[in-house]
């Protein structure tokens, strides 16, 4: 009899898109503490703090913002994890993209509490996943940093991320691009994904359905957010940059492509 492997898919707890869906932020927060601590740079808040904030006042959150400093590094994980300890803060919420999330993560991990991811931008699939890219102060690639744990709440307003430059939807779909093929070398060279096991036929069936939605839909998506519109297209891209990229590389599997390109951010033209 031939031994069955260990197959592992680990995912977030909820994810929560669509349009306008940030005012109820609040509701979701509130299953997981009553006092919260939003990391973002100032550039974000600006854009959507007020949104954040009414909604956690309105379901009684007491709330602290510290600002990001711009590279998810180790000394801004444990400058962040500081003001969290003091603040009491029972929730970590991380608003921006994917070096903010990623601090907010590490940061939730170290205070041992509950992680929200708030992108404003589908440029990466950081939001969905249980690891953090570790930095230098410099913006040169360290290692990955594993986490225990997926983030307990994703909220994805596609309007607040429609209005976004277009050319972060475009990143986020090369990233997008890559988890088909590196997570399809994975299942077939029967090799471990990035949480220690062999990929579910599941994780591998939501690569290649990321992979579909952009070869259909990656287009008119950007067509559409060039004009700040919000189409069908657009909030389909935006599950395949963020929910099945994301789910499809940590759980599908990487390859060259990550490989790749941590070893071109030494070069300062990347970052």
């Amino acid at each position: 009899m031939s031994e069955i492997e260990v197959r592992m898919m680990w995912a977030p707890g909820k994810y929560i898109q669509g349009q306008n869906v940030l005012p109820n932020l609040g509701v979701y927060v509130r299953l997981l503490g009553e006092s919260a601590l939003i990391i973002s740079d100032s550039r974000v808040y600006n854009l959507v703090g007020k949104a954040i904030s009414d909604a956690l006042k309105k379901r009684k959150i007491r709330y602290g913002w510290t600002e990001f400093g711009g590279e998810c590094c180790f000394e801004e994980i444990e400058r962040i994890s500081r003001q969290a300890k003091k603040g009491r803060s029972e929730v970590i919420i991380g608003v921006g993209g994917g070096k903010t999330l990623d601090t907010a993560k590490a940061v939730a991990v170290n205070r041992k509490v509950p992680m929200v991811m708030v992108p404003t931008i589908a440029a990466t699939d950081a939001p969905t996943s249980s690891s953090s890219i570790i930095y230098s102060k410099e913006g040169v690639f360290e290692k990955v940093l594993s986490h225990s744990r997926n983030p307990e709440l994703i909220v994805v307003d596609v309007g607040v991320i429609a209005k976004a430059p277009v050319r972060f939807l475009v990143s986020g779909m090369g990233d997008a691009l890559a988890t088909w093929f590196e997570a399809d070398a994975t299942f077939n060279s029967d090799s471990d994904n990035a949480v220690g096991g062999k990929p579910t036929r599941a994780a591998h069936i939501l690569a290649k359905l990321c992979f579909e939605i952009l070869m259909k839909h990656a287009l008119p998506a950007k067509l559409a957010v060039e004009k700040e519109r919000v189409i069908p297209a657009v909030d389909l891209i935006i599950e395949a940059n963020i929910l099945l990229s994301g789910l499809g590389f940590e759980s599908g599997g990487l390859a060259a492509a990550h490989a790749i390109h941590n070893g071109l951010t030494v070069l300062e033209e990347t970052h």
